[in-house]
This record gives structure tokens, sequence and C-alpha cells, in this order.
């Protein structure tokens, strides 16, 4: 018997009429169904939902970001002296004469000798305070830089500042030293510091396993994209030091 168009069309009716006759009849059958698929469904997602929470995140694959430095620090960092020394006259304090100074200006100055975002080398010629907004600059840089390390997946380390507020006293003994030393220094307002480039402070877990080693030239690549980006948002001048093995810069 050939099947035409016309018999297929009959046949498809009368089996949809059947059907729906039986769902009629019997409509338990219909309800069942479509709970038990409702319930493998709500079972399948919840099951998938805690397989996610108890998966490592290592394990999930994180892409890691690139680590991109800047193409040349001299020119990504060329603020000068006499540039940096126009933001300290405006943001800055009066020179602070000596330490006794600077102890009765605590309303003006900010200790910044422990923090847990960046540490602060042994200072023979200067002392740990800044102008509030330098304090948070610095601040924002050290945590700018945990943050950038950990999206790159570089173990976590600090910056170490190396030079901070110096008193007149400071200069005159730093002149003394080193004839290169300028006499109208922008650390004298409390409102410039210094980041060595070279060295950084590991962070260890005291009761996890040892770090890996990092190189500090890449530290320093990470380290120079955030003080970049910091400057282009206009929050300080920067100047790259060869001879100083330093960032030096001042807050704007």
């Amino acid at each position: 018997m050939r099947l035409t168009k016309k018999t297929y069309l009959l046949g498809f009716v009368a089996v949809v009429l059947l059907l729906a006759c039986i769902r009629w009849t019997f409509p338990s059958v219909a309800v069942a169904r479509s709970v038990e698929a409702g319930v493998r469904s709500e079972n399948t997602q919840e099951a998938d939902y805690h397989t996610s929470l108890l998966t490592p995140r290592s394990s999930l694959h994180k892409k890691h970001h690139k680590i991109r430095s800047v193409p040349n620090y001299a020119v990504a960092f060329p603020d000068t002296n006499g540039l940096q020394l126009t933001a300290a006259n405006r943001w800055g304090v009066t020179p602070v004469a000596n330490r006794e100074d600077a102890e009765s200006r605590k309303r003006e100055l900010v200790y910044v000798g422990a923090n847990p975002y960046f540490h602060v080398d042994p200072l023979y010629s200067s002392i740990p305070y800044l102008v509030p907004r330098a304090a948070v600059l610095l601040q924002d840089i050290g945590q700018a830089f945990f943050d950038s390390l950990y999206v790159k997946g570089v173990p976590l380390h600090k910056i170490i500042v190396t030079s901070v507020l110096r008193t007149q006293e400071d200069v005159v003994k730093l002149r003394r030293r080193n004839g290169n030393a300028t006499e109208n220094s922008c650390h004298l307002y409390g409102t410039t510091f210094d980041i060595c480039y070279n060295r950084y402070k590991t962070v260890e877990n005291p009761d996890g396993p040892r770090r890996r080693e990092v190189r500090n030239d890449t530290l320093k690549w990470v380290l120079s994209e955030v003080l970049r980006d910091l400057r282009e948002q206009d929050r300080c001048y920067i100047k790259y030091e060869v001879k100083q093995g330093c960032f030096h810069m001042t807050v704007r």
C-alpha cells in the first residue's frame, strides 16, 4: 500500500486524538512524568552546585593576567626634581627642622613606619612621616601591587620604602656624605618617598610551605605597571633613579 500525504496526515491526527483521550482518561500519567523530570533536573543542578563548591580554585583553570611592564623606565617615569618640587610646595608642610620638630607636627604628618602592604627599611637619613595625601598614595601603591601580583599568579611581596621625610638637619648631614644631594629636597615637605625596584620583601605563610622564588626583575615589571597607572591618573610624579635604584615620587 502506497503511503500518500493524505493517509499520513489522517494517521497523525488519529494518534494525536488517541493520546488526548488517554491523557483525559488517565491524567495522573502525565503529571507523574512531569514531576519526575522536574525532580531529576533539580537534583542535577544541586549536584553541580555542590561540586563547584568542593572543587579547588586551582583546578578551575584560572587564567592569570600577563605581565607587560613598561617599554622604557626613563620614558615612563621622567618627572624631574623641579616638577616634583612644585607639587611638594603645594601639598607639603613647611620644612621640618629636626626630629624634635617632627614630633611636634603630628597634626600635619602621618606615621608610615608599619603597614601590611609595604615595608620600611631602617632609615638613617629620613624619618617615617608623610602628609596624609602622600600616606594614602603609598598605601594605594602597596595594595595595588598586592592585587596585581595576585591576578598575575605571582607570590605576594611587599614593596620596600627606602626614604621618606627628611628634616633640614638630615639634609645637611646627607650633603656632607653626598655632594649630589640637593639642598632643597622634595623630601623636606612630607610629600615624597622612594621605593626601591631591586629588592622586595617576600610575604611568607608561617604555617604553610615556603614561597617559590621570584626574580626581582619580574616584580619590578609588575610594580612599574602599577606606578604607571597611578601616574596616568594624575596621582603622582615619578622619577626613575638609576644610581639610587629607586622610584622617586611625589604626591599630586
